[in-house]
């Protein structure tokens, strides 16, 4: 069975615990299941969590074989620019997602630079967004002809 690849980025291990008015109180564990369900019994999930912007690079090119992704860089969409050269090589469609609307927020969010390689950007439905990923991501896949 394929896998998705679900990559989340610095300081998203602690959901549930960090700004909770922001982020919500479901834990990273609580979206890995989440997402899980969502995509089975097709795929099964690999989920990879980081805080340090080469192990996520790593873990990108670690991942070629995986059907599609789910990735939510944390902070580093706009500064990331090491992570944003190794989603433009990633050769499977994937979605970024953000838990929160980053366009409602501080200024310094407002120009991300990884979702223009993004097939697809879901943001400021807390983690129910990235249930909204996985099945935007299955239509994509099940959309696409197989060569």
């Amino acid at each position: 069975m394929p896998d998705i690849l679900l990559l989340n980025g610095p300081n998203l291990g602690i959901l549930g615990r960090r700004q909770v008015d922001v982020y919500g109180t479901d834990t990273l564990a609580d979206v890995e299941r989440a997402v899980a369900m969502e995509i089975a019994p097709w795929y099964q999930l690999s989920s990879v969590q980081r805080d340090g912007e080469g192990e996520l690079i790593g873990a990108v090119q670690d991942n070629y074989h995986v059907a599609g992704a789910i990735v939510n860089p944390g902070a580093l969409m706009i500064a990331g620019w090491g992570l944003r050269d190794a989603l433009e090589n990633f050769p499977a469609p994937w979605i970024e997602v953000h838990l929160s609307n980053i366009w409602a927020r501080e200024q310094f969010r407002h120009t991300p630079i990884t979702a223009a390689l993004a097939a697809g950007v879901i943001a400021g439905f807390g983690p129910h967004g990235y249930r909204l990923a996985a099945r935007a991501l299955l239509q994509i896949l099940t959309s696409s002809p197989k060569s």
